[in-house]
């Protein structure tokens, strides 16, 4: 980690199975309400989510963070054992007096090649997160700083949003919302979305 704090209070989890970026890939050149109604509409995220960071999206796998509220320490610890192609998601209970990430996260999100964050909390430095490119969904936005003492859970399924994420998940992002899917359901999902997008198309040819 950057900082020095204790981590004793943290709980990392064994290391897990991630979905291939090449998958991840296939299906993210979709909208995520394509995505979301070839998926039965399930799995999305609650639209209290936003987009903060505007003409950004995102697609990755799920690394999910459970935080106390006001509190980032398993955040900074998480980026220790995250790979490229990650998403931060961070269950922070919802708090969006206190923010939990900002630029100087931000800015080491960049460096780690990490796909983008959500969190069930609050951001700040959203001018700052803007200019770094990276895409961040959060609950609220506030200026008051964070504590770093924990306690914190990482890599252990985690609710965001109103959507239970596991480890690997695949999650993608754009100015809709955030939709989440199994790992073992993406194959599936794609072929969905091709036959949603078919149907859709046709009937903007009605239309038309």
């Amino acid at each position: 980690m950057i900082i020095e704090a204790n981590t004793d209070s943290l709980s990392i989890a064994d290391a897990w199975d991630r979905t291939p970026i090449s998958e991840i890939e296939s299906l993210s050149k979709y909208p995520v309400s394509l995505i979301a109604d070839a998926h039965h509409r399930l799995n999305v995220m609650s639209s209290s989510i936003q987009l903060v960071t505007p003409r950004r999206h995102l697609a990755g796998n799920v690394l999910p963070i459970t935080s106390r509220e006001g509190d980032n320490l398993a955040i900074h610890r998480a980026l220790d054992d995250a790979r490229p192609g990650d998403v931060l998601v961070v269950n922070s209970m919802g708090d969006t007096n206190r923010a939990c990430f900002g630029g100087i996260l931000g800015e080491l999100c960049i460096q780690r090649k990490i796909a983008g964050v959500v969190i069930d909390g609050a951001t700040r430095d959203v001018s700052e997160l803007q200019s770094q490119g990276l895409p961040v969904f959060a609950r609220g936005i506030s200026p008051a700083g964070p504590f770093k003492y924990g306690p914190g859970r990482i890599g252990f399924p985690v609710a965001c949003g109103n959507v239970v994420c596991q480890p690997g998940d695949a999650i993608f992002g754009d100015a809709d919302g955030v939709v989440v899917i199994p790992r073992s359901q993406l194959e599936e999902a794609l072929d969905r979305v091709k036959a949603q997008q078919v149907v859709e198309e046709s009937i903007l040819e009605r239309i038309g």
